[in-house]
């Protein structure tokens, strides 16, 4: 039975249950409730509490009512706002900003909680009502939305998110470290307008700040103006991603207003990361939300383990480096040995570890010893367009862990669902975690993402050449064989990334018929904030090489490319025969083992000509034959 008392408040009875009268913070969140570490209210409330600091959450008020955001009163310190666990907008639309009908992060999963551009709406809110009082904004939405960029949406450049919601501090990253000095700060007296230098934040400054070092960026007017400006401006922000050389950024957003980025933090040291993920998390959505069903995202994270941050694969469409960074950080054994026996005395748990990993399972240290000192290189990758000669690819560590966590008594099977960076597994010249994945980790299928078959658009996605993927695959098939198991691949693969033209989404299809594989979903590219891919999709430039890019933008293209991927399909046929035509693949349509798909009624293709004059000679041949064997008994019977 779940306590409420042992949840942070969400009513002002809770509150008052606790015997306060004024919280120290209220943190207003665009997600329910739920008190875990997969989810960024659950993880900064606690590591507030730990502080010491007494915090009210207030989950998805309602934005229409002024009075919903005074419930607890005026906070001693502030507001904490967060658009919630992804970008309001991808939670509300798909890729062809169709508006979704549920949303796994709201009670029941029910759609509409909340706003568009929380983070805005409801700084806003609190800054009618409440016109001094400090507000921090931070996650994702505000992370990836700091500066002024391209909004997929309203199809425009908008402001920083900082300009827009009025707020004082923005946090952006993981932001554990920085929302701790903020509140100490605050709390020992300092004004918010002082508090100007923590990393890992932003702030708006009236005036042109005279900072050493400093990098202006175009101002927001130019980047509007002239995309190429706009994509050299996100080239400098994209490099300057590194808390161990990065320079503090400069960015005009309106006459004599402008954004100030400090640098980066560093990551969390192992012991900082032990301890976040150690503190009295419930690992379950409020009680208040039982009556409606729970909170579905919280099905498949329940019990999965987060054992590292970070992501060194360069991923182009990925926003991961903009966030998390590219150093990974990671936890201790002992930390994740801890919360696996934890597991064991919940009265849900089926003896089934969902995943052990984070934004990529194998990565658990940093790609080289250089990144221990300098973080990640400005102008190179780790693993694409092909493997550094200092990458220390090495799963030795892991490898101990799962053995250990699957010894556990309560636990029966352990396996990987987040992503695996098969050409990272293929650089480890040891096999030994790759037999041990295929025989004890695999629930029937493995996911993995090759997202394409074209050279040029998979250099443009920083993904490794298609033969690292036929390599990965011949491979787990054999270890899976050796360990007496049927198991299967599940490729992700995308449509319509910048660079894919018809013709490479032709090869993509046929790919796709050379592997005899039909996938039952496929992503099409989506343009999301603080991505070097939607750099390329607005611009139809490659900020980090300055080359011209095609990019894909109509509705009738997307819709074409997407339905070569799923070619058999026969909702499909229309579009697939049409992009055959307009990528002259004619010879794609007809009857034989390497078309895609079979002509329409009285099309008349060559391949179709083909097989009638092949028809026809055969029934000649036939009919010859016939012939000859009728004179043939015909001399016979003469001869007799």
């Amino acid at each position: 039975m779940k306590e409420k008392n042992k949840f942070l408040p969400l009513t002002p009875e809770e509150m008052r249950e606790r015997g306060w009268e004024q919280p120290d913070f209220v943190f207003v969140t665009a997600d329910a409730y739920v008190d875990h570490p997969s989810f960024a209210n659950g993880i900064i409330s606690r590591v507030l509490e730990n502080e010491g600091f007494k915090i009210a959450i207030l989950a998805q008020p309602d934005w229409n009512d002024s009075k919903a955001f005074t419930i607890f009163g005026e906070p001693k310190y502030g507001f904490l706002v967060s658009g919630g666990n992804i970008d309001s907008m991808v939670n509300h639309y798909t890729a062809a900003k169709k508006r979704r009908s549920e949303d796994s992060y709201s009670p029941g999963g029910k759609a509409g909680l909340r706003p568009d551009r929380p983070t805005i709406v409801y700084s806003n809110k609190i800054r009618a009502v409440y016109k001094n009082i400090p507000i921090i904004i931070g996650g994702i939405e505000a992370s990836l939305r700091r500066f002024a960029h391209y909004d997929y949406w309203q199809d425009k450049i908008r402001h920083s998110v900082l300009f827009d919601s009025m707020a004082d501090i923005l946090i952006y990253g993981m932001g554990e470290r920085a929302i701790c000095e903020i509140a100490n700060r605050l709390r020992n007296g300092e004004s918010v307008s002082e508090i100007t230098n923590v990393k890992g934040t932003c702030y708006l400054s009236k005036g042109k700040p005279e900072t050493e070092g400093a990098i202006f960026l175009p101002p927001y007017k130019n980047i509007v103006e002239d995309k190429l400006k706009y994509a050299n401006s996100f080239k400098t922000q994209y490099t300057e991603q590194n808390p161990y050389s990065g320079k503090v950024l400069i960015e005009e957003q309106e006459s004599g207003l402008y954004l100030v980025q400090n640098p980066p933090q560093t990551v969390l040291t192992r012991q900082e990361l032990d301890r976040v993920y150690s503190l009295n998390y419930q690992r379950s959505w409020h009680p208040e939300y039982d009556k409606m069903g729970g909170v579905p995202a919280i099905e498949e994270v329940k019990f999965s383990i987060i054992s590292e941050r970070g992501c060194f694969g360069g991923c182009n469409f990925c926003s991961l480096a903009f966030h998390q960074g590219r150093v990974v950080s990671s936890r201790s054994e002992k930390s994740i040995l801890n919360e696996a026996k934890g597991f064991t005395y919940d009265e849900d748990f089926k003896g089934y570890i969902h995943d052990v990993g984070g934004p990529t399972a194998n990565f658990r240290h940093e790609a080289c010893e250089n990144q221990k000192k300098y973080g990640a290189c400005k102008n190179k990758q780790c693993l694409a367009p092909k493997p550094c000669k200092n990458l220390q690819a090495d799963h030795t560590e892991y490898l101990s862990l799962l053995k250990k966590l699957r010894s556990i008594d309560g636990i029966k099977k352990v396996f990987i669902r987040s992503g695996i960076r098969f050409d990272y597994l293929l650089e480890d010249k040891n096999d030994d975690f790759f037999r041990d994945l295929c025989k004890h980790h695999v629930s029937g299928q493995l996911k993995v993402a090759p997202e394409h078959s074209s050279s040029e658009v998979l250099r443009l996605m920083g993904k490794p050449e298609i033969s690292v993927y036929k390599r990965f695959k011949e491979k787990y098939f054999k270890y899976s064989k050796e360990a007496g198991k049927e198991q299967y691949l599940v490729p992700y693969l995308m449509s319509s990334h910048p660079g894919s033209t018809l013709k490479e989404a032709v090869k993509l299809a046929e790919f796709l018929r050379d592997e005899n594989y039909q996938p039952q979903q496929v992503q099409d590219f989506y343009p999301t904030p603080g991505t070097v891919s939607t750099c390329m999709y607005y611009t139809g430039i490659n900020p980090l090489t300055g080359e011209k890019v095609y990019v894909p933008k109509s509705y009738k293209e997307k819709q074409m490319q997407r339905a070569l991927l799923q070619y058999k399909r026969k909702e499909n046929y229309d579009l697939v025969h049409e992009a055959l035509v307009l990528a002259k693949r004619t010879d794609l349509i007809g009857f034989t083992d390497k078309c895609l798909i079979r002509p329409k009624k009285n099309e008349n293709t060559n391949e179709k000509r083909s097989n009638e004059n092949e028809r026809k000679n055969n029934r000649r041949k036939t009919s010859l034959s016939k012939h000859q064997r009728k004179n043939k008994k015909g001399s016979s019977r003469n001869k007799k």
